[in-house]
């Protein structure tokens, strides 16, 4: 394995932290609604729990409601079960067919709440940040123990993996800022 590939997969494994955090944050109800938040509900449908998002289609019908079309009519209830059971405090209306969720505004507890627990979720990213940069480091002790690299490519390389590993924990904390500016306005 070379620098590049070593830089390639540094970058590709950042980003795929980056949307795991993203995902995660989608999670967290800020009080408006977004079809993300019922990402987490599981459906006893035909024998198996599975994602909401095989049983039915959510949409966000106006902003702080969340709207629920179930394909098939037999699995309405099993839906709104669901959804109690997620433990993410909605309570769903059933009108036949669409199951319609009000998002209830937060509370002033709630939103530190929620701010402690979007911290939580920014630094296990860092955390994973710093593994794949330890990662890249020890592939990069391994080209110089192999005499593939010499003692200055190293240390370049080393300092190139830092400045990557800086900007990536910049970008994890700008998406936390961002999420606890949205937990407060709502």
């Amino acid at each position: 394995m070379d620098y590049s590939a070593i830089k390639a997969d540094l970058t590709a494994r950042f980003l795929k932290t980056e949307e795991s955090l993203k995902r995660d944050f989608a999670g967290l109800r800020t009080g408006r609604a977004s079809t993300g938040l019922l990402d987490p509900v599981m459906v006893e449908a035909y024998g198996a729990r599975v994602p909401l998002n095989q049983v039915g289609n959510v949409t966000v019908s106006e902003a702080r409601m969340l709207a629920v079309q179930v394909w098939d009519r037999g699995l309405i209830k099993a839906v709104e079960k669901g959804i109690v059971e997620a433990g993410l405090g909605l309570n769903p209306m059933n009108d036949g067919q669409t199951i319609r969720i009000p998002i209830p505004p937060l509370s002033e507890e709630r939103r530190i709440e929620l701010t402690k627990i979007a911290g939580q979720y920014t630094e296990a990213a860092r955390v994973s940040v710093r593994h794949i940069r330890r990662d890249a480091l020890d592939a990069i002790k391994a080209l110089k123990d192999a005499n593939e690299i010499s003692e200055d490519d190293q240390s370049r390389y080393e300092k190139e993996i830092q400045t990557l590993t800086d900007n990536a924990i910049k970008t994890l904390d700008e998406h936390l800022k961002a999420k606890e500016v949205e937990i407060k306005q709502v």
